[in-house]
């Protein structure tokens, strides 16, 4: 079903119940939720005409009351587990470092099928916290919302962000945006802020119950540590509790210690976490690790990139070769690759300038608003 106040009665009888749910995105077509269907095998597929019953369901844990598929940026999606109490760590984890009371509105724009979305009703649920419903993002429905005083809370990710600034949009009357999903341009956070915006960027998955980290600190009770790479390690009450019917997948996202392993690599810079990107989207050329999420960064700073992505490709001299797709500002004047080259080595190692450049209509993204990856979109021009 698409967002609306049907979701929030559902999820109200599901988690008195004692039934766990699967929220299938309502934007995606009939094939890829057939596949769903066939890898979560649920007892019952409800829509706006009601719910039915499968034959070949099989029963959750009792204490299973969220099932969510991976956002599936790299591959398969996977089906996590979320159990009652990790649901519940994280909403009052979340409302302590926000500061925000259950009479605080708050305004869901995001798909109920990714954690962000689905967190915003589950506030609803826990805490009481009134919820405003749209049933996809709209700059100026998003404007009026946060202008009425009735909400004072969202979770965007950064291309909401991106439009909302975009559009000189009025930001101060929220008291936060959460923004996820993805690395934050310090550049689109220093415009957020200038339209009044309170950011707070957060940091987690589906599998820790959605953002862990605000503003690099992690939650009471959250413990954050690295692995091999600079794998980033988070254990805690928030966690899943595993993917369902896939317990190889299980065992290799979690060690015997309890801690679960992000695919992330990162550090902490002044106590705070800094992320550097997925560990399999790093580039080695030449020897050297490059991380395309930093790489980015810095491409989004130059005036003439609406945004970029950075992947890496087999060279028979470096082993990979950096390259750089961009979406111009301006189709009939992109950048040209001496330009970023030069952008980057003042910021970055030299190894990490890309060696191709790529200029796209539009990078391709997920159903939640992150970029695809690993494979960098078709080339428009070179």
């Amino acid at each position: 079903m698409p967002p609306g106040p049907a979701w929030q009665g559902l999820i109200a009888d599901a988690w008195e119940a004692g039934a766990a749910i699967l929220p299938l995105d309502h934007r995606l077509p009939v094939p890829e939720v057939q596949r769903l269907l066939r890898r979560a095998r649920p007892m019952v597929l409800w829509d706006e005409e009601g719910g039915s019953r499968l034959t070949l369901g099989v029963p959750t844990d009792p204490e299973v009351a969220l099932v969510v598929a991976t956002s599936g940026t790299a591959g398969e999606p996977r089906l996590a587990e979320l159990g009652h109490s990790a649901i519940r760590a994280a909403v009052d984890a979340s409302a302590v470092r926000l500061g925000s009371s259950p009479s605080d509105g708050w305004l869901l724009c995001l798909p109920v099928a990714h954690m962000g979305g689905m967190l915003v009703l589950l506030r609803g649920l826990l805490l009481g916290a009134p919820i405003t419903i749209h049933e996809g993002f709209d700059v100026d429905a998003f404007a009026a919302a946060g202008s009425g005083g009735a909400v004072q809370f969202a979770s965007v990710v950064p291309t909401m962000l991106t439009r909302l600034v975009d559009a000189a949009t009025d930001l101060s009357g929220f008291r936060a945006l959460l923004v996820g999903g993805q690395s934050l341009p310090r550049e689109l956070r220093a415009r957020a802020e200038q339209a009044g915006a309170r950011v707070v960027e957060t940091y987690g998955l589906t599998e820790s119950c959605g953002g862990v980290v605000y503003e690099g600190h992690p939650f009471d009770g959250i413990e954050l540590g690295f692995g091999a790479d600079a794998e980033i390690l988070l254990r805690g009450p928030t966690l899943f509790r595993g993917y369902r019917e896939d317990p190889d997948a299980t065992a290799a996202a979690l060690t015997d210690e309890g801690w679960l392993r992000t695919r992330d690599a990162g550090e902490l810079v002044d106590g705070r976490l800094v992320v550097h990107g997925r560990l399999d989207d790093a580039i080695i050329t030449g020897g050297e690790k490059v991380w395309p999420e930093a790489v980015e960064r810095v491409l989004r700073e130059h005036p003439d990139v609406a945004d970029a992505l950075v992947s890496g490709e087999v060279d028979p001299e470096w082993g990979e070769r950096v390259v750089a797709s961009i979406v111009p500002v301006d189709p009939a004047s992109p950048p040209t690759l001496d330009e970023l080259r030069a952008l980057v080595a003042e910021r970055m190692a030299p190894y990490a300038a890309p060696h191709e450049l790529r200029v796209v209509d539009a990078l391709l993204e997920t159903t939640s608003g992150k970029i695809r990856r690993p494979n960098a979109p078709p080339a428009r021009e070179t």
